[in-house]
């Protein structure tokens, strides 16, 4: 699962550089913090409405937009220069537009949209976040399962279209990730790559587009190879990249002189950490290199808040998972056998930990 989810809890600060920043005690930081989920829904809505998807077309009066909408007049106003507020969207006069984040990001029509992940965080998460206090007391998962459905993954492998939703909405969560791990390493030391759970396969995307000469493999359930291959063939990489089917549970892992896995370790408890750590050292030849990132916590644990509440996440979410440290990670990799590793920070929340073998 490439589970990287609601993306305004990225902006929460540290208590303690915010103390350290006023000259006396404040309610301030509170206040905010306990209510921002009034901002958070209000995008979220926003992005089920089509607000953004409807102005990419071009700006619009606000009785134009609130009619295209099916706004009710007392809210049409209220909803719209709210979103102007937080950033969302500009204004003149009466006439609303996008602004240039949202136009790119948050158009349905746009290969960047990343409104998938926050689509996923409206109808779901937003419902299980509800039940915190309750994962917090039981440790037990607040989802589907819960509620003896399917679990978040039986649900979505067994539903095309969902799983399709669902893997773009990684790819768009993931996409800066990516791009810093296609510039970032040093490609030119390898021929192959293998990604494990590679979603739609953004990430083998960026990387072969940055770097000619190498050949990829993506890795995953039979159930992603349409979605990925689809996506595979329209960057124009289909004669370099192929869709391997398999479980890293019941199989070993692709050999190639690169192992990649995003956001997939911070959904499994340790044991199986461990295992899938021992899986990429052993298809790995001597030098191989084992890329594994999420948003891994710093190790004073002050810092990443949103590596944290990514953690809580994986409380409601799943069984076992969490996220972790840097030097976490570290030592299951050393103890793996890899000789040397370390982590090195890609976009936001996201670092990578980099093991060779």
């Amino acid at each position: 699962m490439k589970g990287h989810i609601p993306m305004c809890a990225a902006t929460v600060e540290p208590a303690a550089e915010i103390n350290a920043a006023t000259a006396a005690p404040s309610p301030q930081h509170i206040l905010q913090t306990g209510l921002a989920f009034f901002a958070s829904k209000t995008l979220l809505s926003a992005v089920e409405m089509e607000v953004f998807t409807e102005l990419a077309r071009g700006p619009e009066s606000l009785d134009s937009l609130a009619g295209r909408l099916g706004l009710h007049p007392r809210s049409s106003r209220d909803f719209l220069d709210t979103l102007v507020a937080l950033g969302f969207l500009d204004r003149s006069g009466d006439v609303y537009s996008n602004t240039p984040s949202t136009d790119l990001f948050l158009d349905k029509h746009k290969p960047s949209y990343v409104g998938g992940i926050l689509e996923m965080a409206n109808r779901r998460l937003f419902h299980h976040w509800n039940h915190l206090t309750t994962a917090l007391r039981t440790g037990q998962p607040q989802n589907e399962a819960s509620r003896g459905e399917p679990d978040i993954f039986s649900a979505l492998y067994a539903d095309p279209e969902r799983l399709k939703v669902f893997l773009r909405g990684m790819t768009g969560v993931s996409r800066g990730a990516n791009m810093a791990i296609a510039a970032k390493f040093q490609w030119s030391k390898y021929q192959t790559v293998v990604d494990i759970g590679p979603a739609q396969g953004d990430l083998l995307t960026q990387v072969l587009l940055k770097n000619s000469h190498l050949m990829g493999i993506g890795f995953d359930l039979p159930e992603v190879a349409p979605v990925f291959e689809e996506y595979i063939a329209a960057n124009g990489l289909a004669e370099r990249v192929k869709f391997q089917g398999g479980s890293f549970f019941d199989q070993p892992l692709p050999k190639a002189d690169v192992v990649m896995m995003g956001h997939i370790l911070h959904d499994w408890d340790l044991e199986q950490k461990r295992m899938l750590v021992r899986k990429a050292y052993e298809a790995l030849p001597q030098g191989g290199a084992f890329l594994a990132y999420d948003c891994i916590i710093d190790d004073d644990r002050r810092k990443n808040a949103f590596g944290l509440l990514m953690s809580l996440n994986m409380l409601i979410e799943t069984n076992g998972g969490f996220d972790y440290t840097g030097a976490d990670g570290i030592s299951w990799m050393k103890e793996a056998g890899f000789r040397e590793a370390y982590v090195e920070h890609l976009v936001g929340p996201d670092s990578m930990i980099v093991a060779i073998k």
